[in-house]
C-alpha cells in the first residue's frame, strides 16, 4: 500500500499595523494622483476623436438621406401631385350636442 505524504500548508497571519496602513494610504493617493494625471493627457484626446466619428457618422447619415431623396425625386420624373379634393371640403368636426350659453347669477 501506498502512502501519501502531504506537506501542511500554513498560513501566514500578518497583523495590522500603522506602517501598513500608511503605506496603503499612500498608494491610493499615489495611484490617484497618476490616474488624475493620466486623464488630463489623453482624455481630451479621446474626446476629440469621439467627437470627429460623430461627426463623420452624422455627415455620412445626411449624404444618405440627401442621396436617397434625389433618386426618389428621380423616379418620378419630376412629376408632382396636388390633391386638392381635401382642401375644398374642410374636415367636418363631430357635433356632440347643442351648445348652450349660460349667464352666471349674483
Amino acid at each position: 500500500m501506498d502512502l501519501l505524504i502531504l506537506e501542511k500548508n500554513y498560513m501566514i497571519m500578518q497583523e495590522a499595523s500603522f506602517t501598513n496602513l500608511f503605506k496603503t494610504i499612500m498608494w491610493i493617493i499615489a495611484f490617484y494622483y497618476i490616474f488624475k494625471f493620466l486623464a488630463r493627457i489623453f482624455l481630451p484626446v479621446l474626446v476629440k476623436k469621439a467627437v470627429e466619428k460623430a461627426g463623420e457618422n452624422f455627415q455620412r447619415q445626411q449624404q444618405y438621406s440627401q442621396d436617397n431623396t434625389w433618386q426618389q425625386t428621380r423616379t418620378n420624373n419630376d412629376e408632382i401631385i396636388i390633391n386638392t379634393a381635401n382642401a375644398k371640403n374642410p374636415r367636418e368636426t363631430k357635433k356632440v350636442g347643442d351648445y348652450v350659453d349660460y349667464e352666471e347669477i349674483d
